[in-house]
């Protein structure tokens, strides 16, 4: 699954100066900690305190009974890693990864504690609480950093009142204590929340805070500001999120539902620029889901929760439905009764942006009914599987064509620059050509693109065709030589198959796929056709998988491969 590095991984030149810029930051660190938890710099975290909290915002996370049994046996489970606190206090306990230890400082153990209810998860829960206020009281980092400051507010206000309502007045003070001097710090440095998704969190986070806490009108117009200013770069035109992540953008939208909610609650008027955004993200939602209510795996995306993706929609007003191309998120999407393709025709997204994009471009999911047949890898989030996230992000791992075993895009290598910006996705695709028809035969989307140009003078173009019935995907993939070569090289048209699916080869060849309910589908191709293991990352856990591989060769002639994936044994639909 894996592609050899044989594009360029090297920064380009033009991301020098914005590294140099967060390698100065990171120097100032010392000097920041000290300023921002002297006595000086704190007297601007007083100000009028509340002893409760006015407005509880509803957290829609999945939450499972197991977490709650876990923590409660000191074992605390975060972005898939775990650590045994034993009879000690877990914040002594040297973090696992970055990752593993934010998810600590916000809170995470409070949303399955509150869920599970009970007094042994009240004391628990009080008791973290209790020993994150003796240890983190002043600034520090990262118990206090604007991301992780936000998500321990929202965490605390969906979920505080579990602990709070009961607890001793002295204790409790201590805790408001605490909220205020976080709101008023969270007003100051939300500004420097990582871009992306940690903006609109801080943004989401100080708007809520002035609800909340019912002590601050200027936090929830600051709050605002922020997030409008936010959703006006991050949230594009046709509703898809600038990180071209489906599960991206449904995290955006659980916050701005948050947040509705909360000035809803207050009677605020609804800012313009949040309820734009939400109105245009709905059918961008709907536009990502397969039939079993889950996300696609693009770039990045897990396939999130079913349950919390339709409670979300239920509170759309407008019902927006999916269109079939959402140009500016680069996306096609084609569907006849029970089937649904989704088809990645953009290019990596820019910046910081796409340093959890995936090199995948013109790969395509497929399924009928509730069942997904073709798929995307997915990412490696889990902690134990965290070496395989390089490989995840390469072409290889979706169902589209690999060149060369090359990827069509780069992570950047390791290196200083890395390290200060993170593993950005370059030397993508630069130029994307598509087109799109309805006629007797189907919906067809043709498209290319120019990511194999620069290392080998080749474009790839994928022609794929649902027909009007979605009982068949045909497809026809390309390697169209712009230059003259002296070598043949190798390609490889991936089909990663859903590990619901049973794989077998027919005798004349063919691959037949078997799903759950019994309904068959075959696939043929001109090429040579094989069956290789894959994995799958799209849930909760890695599950083994099997992938459908159509090789062949190109050199100064156009290379062409026809496919098509049917249904057999009589239609389903």
């Amino acid at each position: 699954m894996a592609s050899r590095p044989t594009k360029s991984s090297s920064p380009p030149l033009a991301l020098l100066p914005e590294a140099l810029k967060v390698s100065l930051w990171r120097r100032f660190a010392g000097w920041r900690r000290w300023y921002r938890s002297s006595w000086g710099y704190r007297r601007f975290l007083k100000g009028q305190l509340t002893d409760r909290i006015d407005y509880q915002p509803q957290d829609l996370h999945p939450r499972h009974l197991e977490e709650a049994d876990a923590l409660l046996r000191a074992r605390f489970k975060f972005e898939g890693e775990m650590v045994d606190a034993g009879a000690k206090s877990i914040f002594d306990a040297p973090p696992v990864s970055q990752q593993w230890g934010e998810a600590l400082h916000s809170f995470s153990w409070l949303g399955p504690l509150a869920a599970a209810g009970g007094e042994a998860s009240r004391t628990l829960a009080t008791n973290l609480m209790s020993q994150w206020l003796k240890r983190y009281s002043k600034y520090s980092e990262p118990s206090w950093l604007p991301q992780v400051m936000a998500r321990r507010l929202m965490a605390i206000f969906a979920h505080g009142r579990f602990i709070v309502t009961a607890s001793d007045m002295l204790w409790r003070s201590k805790v408001f204590v605490s909220l205020r001097e976080q709101s008023r710090m969270l007003a100051r440095t939300a500004g420097e929340a990582p871009r992306g998704l940690p903006q609109i969190e801080a943004a989401a986070a100080l708007t809520l805070s002035g609800i909340c806490l019912a002590d601050s009108s200027r936090r929830v117009e600051t709050g605002i500001e922020r997030l409008e200013a936010a959703l006006a770069e991050q949230i594009l035109p046709d509703g898809g999120h600038i990180s071209r992540s489906p599960e991206t953008l449904v995290e955006v939208y659980r916050l701005l539902i948050m947040v509705l909610e909360a000035l809803g609650s207050c009677n605020y008027p609804v800012p313009v620029g949040v309820r734009g955004a939400l109105d245009r993200m709905s059918p961008m939602v709907r536009f990502f889901r397969h039939g079993d209510g889950g996300l696609a795996l693009f770039n990045g995306s897990g396939e999130s929760s079913p349950r919390m993706i339709q409670t979300l929609l239920q509170r759309d007003d407008v019902k927006g439905q999916p269109f079939g191309y959402a140009r500016h998120s680069g996306y096609h999407r084609m569907s006849a009764n029970r089937t649904m393709v989704l088809l990645d025709c953009g290019t990596p997204p820019s910046g910081a942006y796409s340093a959890t994009a995936h090199a995948g471009c013109l790969a395509f999911e497929f399924g009928a009914g509730v069942q997904r047949i073709v798929v995307n890898c997915g990412t490696a989030l889990l902690g134990g599987h965290r070496r395989w996230q390089p490989a995840l992000r390469a072409t290889a791992a979706h169902s589209t064509l690999t060149l060369a075993d090359t990827s069509s895009a780069t992570v950047l290598r390791e290196g200083w620059v890395r390290r200060c910006l993170g593993p950005r996705l370059v030397h993508g695709p630069v130029q994307i050509e598509t087109r799109r028809m309805d006629t007797e035969k189907g919906t067809t989307v043709v498209a290319s693109h120019d990511g194999y140009l620069n290392p080998f003078g080749i474009r790839h173009e994928r022609e794929l065709t649902l027909s009007p019935h979605g009982l068949a995907v045909t497809g026809v993939d390309r390697l169209i030589p712009v230059h003259e070569r002296k070598e043949t090289l190798n390609f490889a048209i991936r089909f990663h198959i859903h590990p619901d699916v049973r794989v077998s080869t027919a005798q004349n060849g063919d691959i037949v796929l078997k799903l759950p309910s019994g309904e068959g589908w075959r696939l043929r191709a001109t090429g040579s056709i094989g069956i290789e293991e894959s994995v799958y990352l799209g849930g909760d856990t890695v599950r083994r998988s099997e992938q459908i591989v159509v090789t062949g060769t190109v050199k100064n002639e156009t290379a062409e491969i026809g496919w098509m994936i049917e249904q057999i044994g009589g239609a389903a639909h």
